[in-house]
């Protein structure tokens, strides 16, 4: 794990190595341990400027051995890698036999090997969460592999990883204005009828001047390159759905590389040939791969015997019994069950790879539990770490506390109020790379598994978007249905209807829930799902009203594209695995991946997430929805998988998500602070968003007409820009 970042220039007017020394610095925080710099500054008249490539490095493997950049035996292939590739070692060994040479135990030699061999096509071989990348100067030549690579001279390759794990950003510079240059939409190669799975980058004959590329956000702009002006498609995503969505952030020309995608820079191309493609997307992996049987699983892992469980005392059962895994239902679902335990302990044991301890994020959820049933059975005494709140609603301290004891974990509980909140307020939001709604909560567990001397922790993110733990997965038809239904009632109806639902609700749906259906069946075409409705923070109407000057009803942007481009590829799926698309293409990457590679980096620590393993996302993403649904049971197939080892008490109990007491907070020890940042917005922001509009929101909040999501939201957004764009 580390922060990578680098620099290209085809101008002649630019030193690379200065700009990426400027640069590797400010992600000290992501590595600690070590930095290396490589400068690749030659010129050309092919090449006329300079390139380098820089890196800052927490050890987790191979801790003496893994410096980087690190290089191919003749040194003209040269790697950067933030993450991990879990399977390093089977790679490593196919790529012995085939003659290549190790001199480390590091899984970033085995990239720069994979590369060699394999090509571009390599990062289709890793499993794990990555983003690199890898200057190549070899001359043309063929692999000893079926594969041609190295054709030309001078390639830079970046990659990211299939669900957008780690996260990386770039900002080109073209001797023409950024407008006259975009990215070709995923729904434009749709509508086209194109054959081909890529989203290419159309320069339109302009010329590639610069480019920079890094792990956050906060570095480009410390380059001293990038203009410091907020987008206001990013604002609008923002304000829309409490995060900015790919491939936008919220400054201006800046982009995110998407997950499951790679930028090649061909210097033989001529002067800044781009091209960004997708190699990855869940929605398209064929289903003829995945089969219900009783040997696909294995056939994966190889030897499938858990070590013994390390509970003295193990708690009562989801089964009752300490038996092999079952589930109520047919064949085919105890079936899968088998499966997706054997792939479950396969990633977990992958995901504890390291030199250094790991530990578990523990709160009383399924998923975290799971977690921690499965690496106690591997660890003797891993350590378990949940944050804890003096109000008895949001505390789930006491069953998280039985499920260590029960596990034999080494447990730790980190007690949060709402002063503890006030006083670190600052340095919690200041460590966001990008503004969101979300996210404090892993600042401070981080904090505490950081200060226990940990260097890696398994968060048990992902396991809603898999196995349907969220009420998306039962809202979602119901919102299409009554897309359907809306579109038939004439406009004038639709939408006093739809006023009189949000004002009111009815009998069944009322406050929030009733706000978002409204603005579901008064225009279902403003988002380009019904989807998306769900995901909500403010409605269109509401952000057209926030931001001065109205919004386009559709219009083109960089975040509808992508949102419409996975919407249309999730329809080939049944209703089940649609959503678990939907999610991981937004909440799960947008929100949820990010804000932990932030925060947890903030302190250090690397957060490894099992749920995410490719391959058990993708055979239980196409499973028939059928095995993965049972009445009355959340997440069944997952329940089904573990049934032996869940404690009952946390499969029964109702569902609630893992949150702080905000509420309480910011009509509490917060309200001050919350109410002097929204009585003042920062001077770019001024710019978008109204201030009496946005004081509005808060009033709302105090009245008891919104929720203390939306306040909050804004509070996050303009500190953020006070921080990073202002200043």
């Amino acid at each position: 794990m580390c922060g990578i970042c680098g620099a290209v220039d085809f101008s002649g007017g630019m030193n690379a190595a200065e700009v990426v020394r400027v640069m590797t610095p400010t992600m000290q925080h992501r590595g600690p341990d070590d930095e290396g710099i490589s400068d690749f500054g030659f010129r050309s008249s092919d090449f006329p400027g300079s390139l380098a490539i820089g890196m800052r490095r927490l050890s987790i493997i191979d801790i003496e051995g893994g410096h980087q950049p690190i290089f191919n035996d003749d040194r003209t292939v040269g790697v950067i890698l933030n993450g991990e590739i879990y399977n390093f070692m089977e790679l490593q060994r196919q790529l012995a036999e085939r003659g290549h040479k190790f001199h480390t135990r590091s899984d970033s030699e085995v990239v720069v090997h994979s590369y060699e061999e394999w090509g571009a096509e390599c990062v289709e071989r890793f499993e794990g969460m990555f983003a690199l990348a890898i200057w190549d100067q070899r001359k043309f030549r063929v692999s000893s592999s079926e594969f041609r690579v190295g054709e030309g001279e001078g390639k830079l390759f970046i990659a990211r990883d299939r669900l957008g794990i780690k996260p990386l950003y770039y900002y080109p510079k073209f001797r023409v204005p950024s407008s006259e240059f975009r990215v070709k939409s995923e729904l434009e190669t749709l509508n086209s009828k194109l054959e081909t799975s890529s989203a290419e980058l159309e320069t339109q004959n302009s010329e590639l001047e610069t480019l920079i590329f890094a792990s956050e956000v906060r570095t480009l702009l410390a380059s001293g390159l990038v203009p410091r002006v907020l987008s206001r498609e990013a604002v609008e995503s923002y304000l829309l759905f409490g995060s900015v969505s790919e491939p936008l952030t919220l400054i201006e020309g800046v982009r995110s590389l998407p997950p499951g995608h790679h930028l090649t820079i061909d210097v033989k191309a001529g002067r800044g040939s781009i091209k960004i493609e997708r190699y990855w997307s869940i929605a398209e992996v064929s289903s003829s791969r995945f089969q219900v049987s009783g040997s696909n699983a294995e056939a994966r892992t190889g030897n499938n015997n858990a070590n013994e469980s390390n509970s003295k005392n193990p708690p009562a059962t989801a089964s009752g019994t300490d038996s092999t895994p079952t589930a109520n239902g047919s064949d085919s679902t105890r079936t899968a069950a088998k499966q997706v335990r054997t792939l479950l302990e396969e990633s977990v044991r992958g995901h504890l790879i390291a030199d250094v301890p790991v530990g578990v994020f523990l709160s009383s959820g399924i998923d975290s539990t799971a977690l921690a049933a499965l690496a106690s059975r591997e660890v003797s005494g891993v350590h378990t770490f949940t944050v804890a709140f003096p109000e008895g609603e949001f505390n789930e301290a006491a069953m998280a506390r039985r499920t260590a004891q029960a596990f034999g974990t080494t447990h730790s509980e980190v007690m949060l109020s709402g002063d503890d909140m006030l006083a670190r307020l600052d340095e919690a939001v200041g460590a966001l790379d990008q503004p969101t709604m979300d996210g404090i909560n892993t600042y401070f567990v981080s904090a505490s598994a950081r200060e226990a001397g940990l260097k890696v922790a398994l968060s048990g993110l992902g396991g809603d978007e898999v196995f349907g733990g969220y009420n998306s997965f039962r809202r979602t038809p119901r919102y299409q249905q009554l897309a359907r239904v809306g579109n038939r009632v004439p406009d004038g109806m639709r939408s006093m209807m739809a006023t009189a639902l949000a004002s009111g609700g009815g009998r069944f749906i009322s406050g929030d829930a009733a706000r978002k259906a409204a603005a579901l069946w008064k225009d279902a075409d403003s988002l380009p799902d019904p989807y998306y409705f769900g995901r909500m923070l403010f409605s269109p109407e509401q952000v057209s009203g926030l931001m001065n000057g109205a919004l386009p009803r559709v219009g083109r942007s960089a975040w509808r594209d992508w949102f419409t481009a996975s919407a249309q590829r999730a329809r080939q799926l049944d209703s089940f695995a649609a959503v678990s698309c939907l999610e991981a293409e937004s909440y799960l990457v947008n929100t949820l991946l990010r804000d932990t590679d932030a925060m947890s980096m903030a302190h250090s620590l690397e957060v490894r997430v099992p749920f995410l393993d490719h391959p058990l996302v993708e055979f239980v993403t196409h499973l028939p929805q059928e095995v993965k649904l049972r009445k009355h049971t959340p997440k069944a197939l997952l329940v089904a998988a573990l049934a032996d080892l869940l404690p009952a008490e946390v499969v029964n109990q109702t569902k609630r998500g893992f949150t702080f007491p905000w509420a309480e907070w910011l009509r509490g020890p917060l309200k001050s602070r919350i109410e002097n940042g929204l009585a003042e917005l920062s001077p770019a922001l001024r710019e978008m968003v109204g201030a009496k509009s946005a004081w509005s929101v808060w009033q709302s909040y105090l009245d008891g007409k919104t929720t203390w999501s939306r306040p909050w939201s804004l509070y996050v957004l303009n500190e953020w820009t006070k921080r990073n764009v202002d200043n």
